[in-house]
């Protein structure tokens, strides 16, 4: 019994217990980040994360959330490279050069390239701007000039067949359709 009872004080609540009223939460399976190979269940903040949010609520499978979020990493890590000049700002003698671009740089441009050739312009675009632009449907919606549900639904359907289209490019899906 001893034994027990010191076992029960080494555990440990995680739970986060101050989120924000105004937030939007669901539960995500995560590591355990004090025991290696373990998960836990947390909680993942919606706002301002549609693939999240369509992800919680069961509108995307788990390839095209997986797709989704791979789309993420790779834009973060070609977009760390090298920057444009700025022509309005006024040039200075000892600026300093340009980071070069680095080898995964280089490939997650090949790779985003590559995406994009694979979804076409129209939906390449859609796939950024919910993506990295952080743009809701309706926000979509109403950018492009259109308005209603029915421009909703085909928007909405575009970019889980982009999703999709992602999903078999980097092998998250052999190509068949989960059920939701």
């Amino acid at each position: 019994m001893h034994g027990a009872s010191q076992l029960a004080k080494k555990i440990h609540d995680r739970r986060a217990h101050d989120t924000l009223a105004a937030g939007q939460y669901a539960p995500a399976t995560i590591d355990d980040p004090y025991e290696a190979g373990e998960k836990i269940t947390g909680l993942r903040q919606l706002r301002g994360d549609p693939l999240g949010r369509l992800h919680a609520h069961r509108q995307i499978d788990e390839a095209q959330y997986h797709a989704g979020r791979a789309y993420q990493q790779i834009w973060e890590i070609a977009e760390r490279g090298a920057k444009a000049i700025d022509p309005t700002k006024e040039a200075v003698d000892g600026g300093l050069m340009p980071e070069p671009v680095t080898e995964a740089q280089r490939k997650a441009l090949m790779s985003l390239s590559r995406a994009h050739r694979y979804l076409g312009q129209d939906t390449s675009a859609l796939v950024h701007d919910l993506l990295i632009g952080g743009m809701g449907l309706d926000e979509i919606v109403q950018r492009r000039g259109f308005f209603g549900q029915h421009f909703r639904r085909k928007f909405g359907k575009q970019f889980r067949d982009g999703l999709d289209s992602l999903a078999k490019l980097w092998g998250f899906s052999n190509g068949e359709r989960c059920a939701n």
